[in-house]
């Protein structure tokens, strides 16, 4: 068991990525493949690439990018437009992003470092899912 993350530099390199979606207004989804975390000439990346397996069987290529940067509670984490989302705290523990008229919840876990959870509860009028991401650091 490790302590868990103290700066961002913590969390640079490839990481396994698996994420069960249960969504209560349709069906259940899940997401197989890496997060990367890297340093550019302007900002820490965050960038998610995999398969994402539909309840209907249907399989899509799926990607994400997050820019990161380093906050005196945690990590700043901002959509790739610039946009802040929330910060993730380094003890752990939970953060929110309010975007009327859905609001977004989630509760991170790092107890288990380098391994690690992040826990999403997403509700608004047309959204109701809960998404478990489990992170697992990659042997290079």
């Amino acid at each position: 068991m490790g302590a868990g993350p103290r700066s961002i530099a913590d969390f640079e390199g490839i990481w396994t990525l698996e994420k069960e979606i249960e969504d209560r207004l349709g069906a259940p989804a899940s997401f197989r493949g890496t997060a990367e975390v890297r340093r550019d000439a302007s900002a820490w990346r965050y960038e998610e690439r995999g398969d994402m397996q539909l309840g209907s069987g249907e399989t899509l290529a799926a990607e994400r990018v997050y820019l990161w940067a380093e906050a005196a509670d945690g990590i700043a984490v901002a959509f790739a437009d610039g946009r802040p989302f929330h910060v993730m705290p380094f003890a752990g523990g939970a953060a929110t992003h309010d975007c009327p008229p859905d609001l977004y919840q989630v509760r991170y876990d790092f107890s288990p470092w380098p391994d690690w959870t992040a826990i999403w509860v997403v509700r608004g009028p047309r959204k109701d899912y809960r998404m478990s991401a489990r992170y697992g650091r990659t042997v290079s």
